[in-house]
């Protein structure tokens, strides 16, 4: 049992054989010395985890318990992790005017392949029970939904390796521009967008400091362990792939069990029509509506764009089926 974080939540180099000679000796020694110090350059440098403990524990974080968490060696500083959503963020800056219109109407075709095609429908027929349920409930039409879980997780078969507490918390540290800037093409960042980009690196990350409070939150309710978890490269997780936060706002613990489990298939189906509900799914409403609240689950127009593409292709081949 892991101690209560919150307290207001219950709960070797093969040998030579015979004699080497010093002019084959000296040289291998220097290069295997010069790879053992490039290696060592290329580590993360240890990060300095105390402003994080202080803010966590003003938050009501349990102080002992924190610092054994980030005390553990299965925790680093990823820096790739802020510094990937600063490039995305400064690079969308610059985007053409045509590509803008061309992003419009783009379809990720993969997604359309017979292959892709056939095992979302043979998914929703294995699962028509929970999914004809779910269009009960919540309005939503199952075909929406398995298309939202066939790119998000490939019908829930992979979702993700990464450490999402290393995720977050590298990113809730890195909210100066400066504690990434190493991190970033040189040439990435001018006089023009600077100030853009240190906003938005603030920003993003105060919004993984919030998510990392809801990643322990979730955790200590199920007496779990917050560096087990695995997920996207920037903290999403379970079949549905929510942000920790929104386990807690639109989760479903639709089999019952007494916990919220987004990697569990009935509680992350159910989380995904929750989900789209919340944000204002409505029986009957027409393809812009249907769009817009796509668009909130990810926020890309091409992904929006598929997933009702894909939905539109597994209701024809249910219809040609009858």
């Amino acid at each position: 049992m892991t101690p209560c974080l919150n307290p207001a939540i219950p709960g070797t180099v093969p040998q030579q054989i015979g004699k080497t000679p010093a002019r084959i000796f000296f040289p291998c020694s220097f290069a295997i010395l010069i790879l053992l110090l490039f290696l060592g350059s290329a580590r993360p440098a240890a990060a300095d985890w105390n402003p994080l403990v202080e803010r966590l524990t003003a938050d009501g974080f349990n102080r002992p318990a924190i610092e054994a968490l980030f005390a553990r060696p299965e925790v680093r500083f990823e820096p790739d992790a802020m510094a990937g959503k600063i490039k995305a963020l400064v690079r969308s800056l610059s985007t053409p005017d045509s590509l803008v219109a061309r992003l419009k109407h783009m379809i990720r075709r993969d997604y359309l392949s017979r292959g892709s095609l056939t095992r979302a429908h043979s998914y929703i027929r294995e699962n028509r029970a929970v999914l004809e349920e779910i269009d009960s409930l919540y309005g939503v039409p199952k075909e929406v939904v398995v298309s939202i879980l066939l790119i998000e997780t490939d019908l829930g078969q992979h979702t993700g390796n990464s450490r999402v507490f290393n995720r977050l918390a590298s990113m809730a540290l890195s909210n100066d521009l400066e504690t990434v800037r190493l991190h970033l093409e040189s040439d990435l960042l001018t006089p023009e967008n600077e100030e853009f980009a240190r906003r938005r690196c603030r920003e993003k990350g105060d919004w993984a400091y919030n998510e990392l409070k809801a990643l322990l939150r979730l955790t200590d309710l199920d007496d779990g362990d917050p560096l087990g978890i695995r997920g996207s490269i920037y903290g999403a997780i379970g079949q549905c792939q929510f942000m920790p936060s929104n386990v807690f706002a639109y989760g479903v613990d639709a089999d019952l069990d007494g916990r919220i489990d987004p990697f569990a298939k009935a509680d992350a189906l159910h989380s995904i029509a929750n989900y789209l509900r919340g944000y204002g799914w409505r029986p009957g409403m027409d393809r812009d509506g249907q769009h817009r609240v796509i668009f909130g689950y990810n926020r890309s127009t091409v992904y929006a764009n598929t997933v009702l593409a894909v939905a539109e292709k597994l209701k024809d081949r249910s219809r040609a089926r009858r």
